[in-house]
């Protein structure tokens, strides 16, 4: 495993991360157990999640992963082996059963004391924003659209303030953002950099993958300039860029084949794109999986690679990922392809 260390911390994280969204709905508490075991044995020591999975959020499901991976740190005494970040649920229509009231003090304290209880833990090593509550573009929304009679009130200082008093309370240690935008991720830098009491936001978590780059656009020179880390979701685009879904295939128990509606991946551009990628991969004598993932791990604005898989077989393939080295004549066959289909996916 390869380690690096998560910007303005002295954490150390794998740069391969274990993603949990589909615990507890694609996948059992056995079965996510069984993915820490074999995760830790390789390496992982850093493990995404959030108060909204698994997915699709539902009230009946709501926070089942934390509590599956509550009683796995119950049930094996690892907790301080792991590096572990959750995330509060954003204002939308799909999360009103959780809560309405945003980021605002009373909702960010309820989100981090239900998520401590869940994860039966005294602290969250990382604690992220999953998406922002202004009206932007991001859940593969490739444009801003500015809707003047959309009024938000900057409440960025309010929020930095109440993340400050709960990293004082001991009950988070650092802050990220997920799903932002450059505007909005400079607005959070500047604000502590102005006021110095305030926290800073040390990690972004948004979506990179060959078929979304679009982080490269505006972000990845802040990541970069300002030392905020990306860490990587959807490297595999909702599994798209595992190739299974080419020519039409639906495969069973898969994604997109239970969930339809997740189609942000999948369109027809996207899966043209992903067949040159498949043919490239092939060509050089490995998976699209491998290769897709170890573009990502190469990048040189990542912290760390967001991977989730529903089998064991997935999750060895994409932790296997860490020990590929791409040559320059691949990562130039992808930037040809890239060139002919930039970001059919955002």
């Amino acid at each position: 495993m390869i380690y690096t260390t998560l910007p303005h911390t002295s954490l150390e994280v794998s740069k391969i991360c274990l993603g949990t969204m589909t615990w507890g709905k694609q996948n059992t508490e056995a079965e996510g157990h069984s993915q820490m075991d074999y995760a830790v044995e390789q390496g992982v020591n850093f493990f995404d999640t959030a108060e909204l999975y698994p997915i699709p959020a539902h009230p009946d499901r709501y926070a089942l992963t934390e509590k599956i991976i509550g009683n796995w740190f119950h049930k094996t005494g690892k907790r301080d082996k792991i590096v572990l970040a959750s995330k509060i649920a954003g204002k939308a229509s799909f999360t009103k059963f959780i809560r309405t009231t945003g980021f605002k003090k009373d909702g960010l304290v309820e989100a981090v004391n239900g998520s401590l209880k869940r994860l039966q833990t005294e602290h969250i090593d990382l604690y992220q924003l999953h998406w922002p509550e202004r009206s932007t573009n991001y859940f593969g929304q490739r444009g801003y659209k500015h809707d003047i009679s959309d009024f938000w009130q900057d409440n960025i200082h309010q929020v930095l303030e109440t993340l400050r008093d709960l990293i004082k309370e001991g009950k988070i240690g650092h802050v990220g953002l997920s799903n932002e935008t450059p505007w909005g991720t400079m607005r959070f830098l500047e604000e502590s950099k102005v006021h110095k009491s305030l926290p800073r936001m040390v990690s972004i978590q948004n979506p990179y993958s060959l078929l979304n780059r679009t982080f490269e656009v505006g972000l990845s020179e802040i990541a970069i300039r300002e030392k905020i880390g990306l860490l990587a979701y959807s490297p595999l685009g909702f599994g798209v860029l595992s190739g299974k879904y080419l020519g039409g295939q639906k495969p069973e128990n898969a994604r997109i084949t239970l969930f339809p509606a997740y189609a942000r991946y999948s369109n027809e551009i996207a899966l043209e794109a992903t067949q040159k990628y498949q043919d490239l991969a092939r060509e050089n004598d490995m998976s699209l999986t491998q290769m897709a993932l170890a573009f990502v791990n190469s990048r040189p604005f990542l912290t760390s690679t967001i991977i989730g898989a529903t089998s064991m077989e997935q999750l060895k393939e994409n932790i296997g990922s860490i020990d590929l080295v791409l040559s320059e004549e691949i990562l130039q066959g992808i930037e040809a392809i890239h060139e002919q289909h930039p970001d059919p996916a955002p």
